[in-house]
């Protein structure tokens, strides 16, 4: 009996002891924290939707903290290869990683994937979100409506193709719900980021886009693209004469890009929270609104459990859309 109580008398004392010293080394993380220049991965090219938010937000939140914080853009395979680098660095607080709704996609369309979102990643909150908007060149499509330009889609299948921010992004599942809910086909033709496929748009290089409003609005409002109807059950304000989905005869095609901030699974909690609490801070800021505002997208800054709980739903509704659509990526 005495042997026994002592040696649980020791384990006891061990627990406690380390637990006595994980305490300190917590808060240390916590004071010490930021010990230089943070960096956020942007999966995507410079000139993307991405970028419109975080780069605004990093500056913010930089100033904030009283350090610079730098975008590392590491674009390719529809945001997967910069996810898959920043998913195997240092969760030491000062690597994070900002992506979107293309990443709760990935995980159906590509099979050798070396990263896992949920486990390789902790959620800290959607920064944005943006409603989808059909965006053509009127010089390489004749639709002035939704109306007109799903008969000519009809009338002409694989005649026209759409442009997307990379095989697997929520702008080629965009094209394939609405392929799928409009019976059409169209032709895709994937790029490194929403930003060169933008440019090869306006340049007529491609005929379309299911485009967040973030890149697409600019363009619109100047009269070189035509936007035809936005995936939302809401008209959006600044767009009140484009109708909505389910307007248009397509309900069922309701797709918003929303981005999100990661850190690195394994980042020290405190530091977590505290990043959570600066970027809730910072989308507050009137400038920050205003910028917003300006790309119509809403305001994030949900908890890390609700935004896990969008990440864990997203996931499973495209797993759906592309069981539906057969598509496949290597």
């Amino acid at each position: 009996m005495t042997t026994t109580f002592s040696t649980s008398r020791r384990k006891a004392l061990k627990l406690g002891l380390a637990a006595t010293l994980a305490a300190p080394a917590v808060a240390r993380a916590q004071q010490g924290w930021p010990s230089g220049p943070i960096t956020w991965v942007n999966p995507f090219p410079a000139g993307g939707g991405t970028d419109v938010f975080a780069r605004p937000l990093a500056a913010q939140v930089g100033e904030q903290l009283g350090v610079q914080i730098l975008i590392d853009n590491k674009g390719g395979a529809g945001g997967t290869v910069g996810a898959s680098q920043a998913a195997k660095m240092k969760p030491d607080g000062q690597t994070f990683f900002v992506g979107a709704i293309h990443h709760t996609i990935a995980p159906s369309v590509y099979k050798n994937l070396d990263y896992d979102l949920e486990k390789n990643f902790e959620p800290i909150t959607m920064i944005a979100l943006v409603p989808q908007v059909i965006s053509i060149n009127p010089n390489k499509v004749p639709a002035k409506t939704a109306a007109e330009f799903i008969a000519y889609l009809k009338a002409n299948p694989n005649k026209v193709n759409y442009a997307s921010a990379g095989a697997g992004t929520a702008h080629h599942l965009a094209g394939e719900l609405f392929k799928l809910e409009t019976k059409t086909e169209i032709v895709h033709v994937p790029y490194r980021g929403a930003g060169p496929a933008m440019q090869d748009l306006l340049a007529g290089n491609a005929d379309m886009m299911f485009d967040g409003m973030g890149t697409s609005a600019q363009q619109i409002k100047a009269g070189k693209l035509v936007g035809l109807a936005v995936a939302t059950d809401k008209r959006v304000p600044e767009f009140p004469d484009m109708p909505t989905a389910a307007e248009i005869g397509v309900p069922a095609w309701i797709v918003s890009t929303w981005y999100g901030v990661w850190a690195i699974k394994g980042t020290p909690q405190p530091i977590v929270k505290r990043m959570y609490d600066e970027i809730v801070k910072a989308l507050a800021n009137p400038k920050l609104q205003t910028i917003w505002k300006e790309q119509l997208a809403q305001v994030g800054g949900e908890s890390p459990a609700d935004f896990a709980k969008r990440i864990r739903a997203e996931i499973e509704k495209w797993q759906k859309v592309v069981a539906a659509a057969g598509v496949k990526l290597d």
